[in-house]
């Protein structure tokens, strides 16, 4: 056993070593009417090996570690290679944290100065900084930081395409702020941000515009059109990226005219595992690099010339003062970073495309043996990375259910969150899938025909 429970002889010994009569006596500061006045409402303790036997039996219900997922959105089953995890496991690397002492930290500080320079490489911003937690609050604190270059702007604008996990956690870092939200909607026929709508809503007062680079639909937006109808009312662009993958293909958000990019780095070498640890990032335009939150490490030489590293800016509320900090979030995330710095550098450039130009060619397949089968249509023409919207001849919901009882998750019921799209399922497909994995999820959707 693991964990061996103090018995009641012993428990009376602790007591009566700190001269006290029973357990509440260790509770005697609590005044008694805020105490429970009875047993709490759980089952009766269990050994370890009732757990673990409970546990395998709650793991019976799932769907077995064999079956076929095509669910993406935001979360994507990429291959990592296993000396990714081999280097990961070394002592040195589990025992890195907050870098407050540089002289003793050089590791620590090398691995942060790599992953922002690989970031600043993908998006071909001029900063980066680490240490965001995920996706989700990295477009978050974007906004905020947004909102602090804008000053009296008060508005932000979000597509109805963004990822609905990052609008609410936006919503959330806004609710007591005085910011408003506004939604413009998407082209109906393409999936991408409606150019018109937005050019409408834009003014004066609007402090930053979100789009999601590929949009939740999996529909890869014009950057560039959208970036430069902003900079006309001189509003901040940021390019919100959940598949980081992207990258390797598309034209870098810097060169598309964006001001910020943030996103998840989830698909460099870091696990899927039951909704995490994520990696988030996010990069700027150097003007704007001290709203940065988080911390940005820098490179240096000492005074004798040797390469270094320091925490160049760190604008946490536990390093300056509160009143100024940007940010009261970004702890180190050194360990998930290693990963992707790892995965980033085995696959190099040319290896980061190969495998990007395999998700594509891939979705192309699906979207081929797609057309042959009746009731399945894309609901969306715009061009796509890694995901598309299937319009399904039933609810999505339907379609899932009838493909679970085969073996194989077909994607996500985008009904779930937009009732408007509930004959539609996103499905995801990367290089961890095969063509013939994809025949089998071709397959299960003709057997679930109209």
């Amino acid at each position: 056993m693991r964990f061996i429970p103090n018995n009641e002889r012993v428990r009376r010994e602790m007591l009566a070593e700190m001269g006290l009569s029973g357990i509440d006596d260790l509770f005697a500061s609590i005044p008694q009417r805020y105490r429970l006045q009875k047993g709490l409402n759980i089952a009766p303790g269990q050994s370890e090996a009732e757990h673990l036997a409970l546990f395998d039996e709650l793991a019976g219900r799932n769907l077995g570690a064999d079956c076929l997922s095509f669910l993406g959105a935001g979360a994507y089953d990429h291959f990592s290679p296993l000396v990714v995890d081999a280097l990961l496991q070394r002592a040195e690397f589990f025992t890195a944290y907050t870098p407050y002492q540089p002289e003793v930290s050089q590791g620590t500080l090398q691995a942060i100065f790599e992953f922002q320079t690989f970031i600043c490489c993908l998006t071909g911003m001029d900063v980066a900084n680490a240490s965001v937690y995920d996706g989700a609050s990295a477009t978050a604190e974007a906004v905020l930081m947004a909102d602090r270059l804008q000053k009296r702007r008060r508005r932000v604008l979000l597509p109805v395409s963004l990822h609905p996990h990052y609008r609410a956690v936006v919503e959330t870092y806004c609710t007591h702020l005085e910011l408003t939200l506004e939604t413009v909607p998407a082209d109906p026929v393409t999936g991408r941000m409606d150019l018109e709508s937005l050019a409408a809503r834009l003014d004066g007062d609007v402090a930053s515009v979100v789009v999601q680079q590929p949009n939740f639909y999996g529909v890869v937006e014009d950057l560039s059109a959208i970036a430069a109808r902003a900079a006309q009312q001189g509003t901040l662009t940021i390019a919100a990226v959940s598949e980081a993958l992207s990258m390797a293909v598309l034209k870098p958000p810097a060169d598309c005219g964006v001001d910020i990019v943030c996103g998840e780095a989830q698909s460099f070498g870091v696990p899927l595992a039951y909704g995490g640890p994520y990696l988030g990032f996010m990069a700027c335009r150097d003007v704007h690099k001290r709203q940065l939150p988080g911390r940005i490490a820098g490179q240096t030489v000492d005074t004798e010339g040797r390469r270094g590293f320091v925490l160049t800016l760190a604008t946490r509320e536990q390093h300056i003062r509160r009143e100024r900090a940007t940010s009261n979030i970004c702890t180190n995330e050194n360990l998930v970073m290693l990963a992707a710095l790892f995965y980033l550098t085995l696959m190099g450039r040319d290896g980061l495309r190969q495998v990007a130009g395999h998700n594509v060619s891939l979705l192309a397949y699906l979207a081929a043996g797609i057309a042959g089968i009746e009731g399945y249509t894309p609901r969306f023409i715009g061009p796509r990375f890694n995901e598309v919207a299937l319009r399904c001849p039933r609810s999505a919901a339907q379609v899932v259910v009838a493909c679970r009882e085969r073996g194989i998750v077909p994607g996500l019921d985008l009904g779930r969150f937009d009732a408007n799209l509930a004959d539609t399922l996103l499905v995801a497909v990367t290089e961890s899938k095969t063509k013939a994995d994809v025949d089998h999820l071709l397959d299960a959707l003709r057997g679930v025909g109209p």
